[in-house]
């Protein structure tokens, strides 16, 4: 939000160069002095953005969290999170009288979720950084890690399905982590480019970018998520020691199969621009949805435990919002063909 404007002449500097002085309330605030380095950017409306020294943002990115020896964990994870994905790179928790033995190890998880590393921990206080260099990364290479893990997740969670095979299904529900790292990195970028013009241009984001990818990624998180949720649910019936009858298990895999191919479709024709392709896969969810009624009549008719009709309830509703997720992308690709030209 602009809050304080000015006018400013164009003057001339020799021959061929215009010049503006610049605000000496802004020069004072943020201490700057004949000979400083400032940073120009140009956004994609022409208008020019000037920014004080780059170690002069970075000390802006610390925080301080304080903690009770009775704070909830989740509470303490989310607001590292939050810290986290709002751009801060430099965490310090302070506990008054000293961290649990739960709230260490939640602590040094989520930091390692974050790609985070701990520089400084004792009872009292544990400063944890984020030491990658943002300027050089690139949303577009994330994301194509980030959804091959996905899609090789939902191809596997598939044939485990279709062979009972639950060491398949381990494998699988323990990889869901790594598709998290990619998603809260991307997010926190995404977030950083939305407010901070010189990061934009860097990354080549303009704002709806900001919002298109970070519907994108929420959406390959959440299919990870259901791939890891089919996994379980396969892991509990081994636990049961029971099995999925052979014609509600061959529909289930058949609509799982066809979500994924859904799934893979639509983030391609997101990442080549496929708008004819993305309108196909609109128009062909009424297949799995078709499928869907088969399975749930498949299941309340030929399985009798009940363990296993919740399991293939819950599987059943996995793969139809793996389907529901790839028309989510699909739109956002038919809905960036009319994006404003920047």
């Amino acid at each position: 939000m602009v809050r304080y404007i000015e006018q400013r002449k164009i003057m001339s500097l020799g021959r061929s160069s215009l010049v503006i002085s610049l605000p000496k309330y802004w020069t004072q605030l943020n201490e700057l002095k004949q000979g400083d380095i400032v940073s120009v950017a140009i956004n994609r409306d022409r208008s020019l953005v000037v920014f004080p020294s780059l170690k002069k943002e970075e000390e802006l990115s610390k925080i301080t969290l304080h903690v009770e020896s009775n704070e909830n964990i989740t509470f303490i994870v989310r607001n590292i999170i939050a810290c986290y994905l709002n751009g801060y790179s430099y965490i310090r928790l302070v506990s008054k009288n000293f961290f649990t033995v739960p709230q260490q190890k939640a602590i040094r998880q989520i930091a390692q979720m974050l790609y985070m590393r701990i520089l400084e921990a004792d009872t009292k206080e544990i400063h944890i950084a984020t030491l990658i260099d943002e300027s050089k990364a690139s949303i577009e290479t994330g994301i194509n890690r980030m959804y091959k893990i996905s899609s090789s997740m939902c191809r596997d969670a598939f044939t485990a399905l279709k062979n009972q095979d639950f060491s398949l299904a381990r494998s699988v529900y323990a990889i869901d982590d790594e598709v998290d790292h990619f998603a809260y990195f991307l997010l926190r970028l995404l977030r950083k480019a939305s407010v901070d013009p010189a990061l934009a241009n860097q990354l080549a984001l303009g704002p709806i970018d900001c919002l298109d990818y970070q519907t994108f990624i929420h959406r390959i998180e959440q299919v990870a998520d259901h791939a890891a949720s089919i996994a379980r649910h396969l892991i509990m019936i081994e636990g049961r020691g029971k099995r999925i009858s052979e014609p509600l298990l061959e529909k289930m895999y058949l609509a799982g199969v066809d979500a994924l191919n859904f799934y893979d479709s639509a983030v391609n024709a997101l990442l080549s621009n496929d708008v004819k392709g993305a309108i196909g896969i609109i128009e062909n969810q009424a297949k799995i949805e078709k499928l869907d009624q088969e399975i749930a009549s498949l299941a309340f008719l030929k399985e009798k435990d009940t363990g296993v009709i919740c399991a293939s309830c819950s599987i059943r509703d996995s793969v139809v919002r793996i389907a529901g997720y790839a028309v989510d992308i699909a739109e956002i690709t038919a809905n960036r063909s009319f994006k404003p030209v920047s």
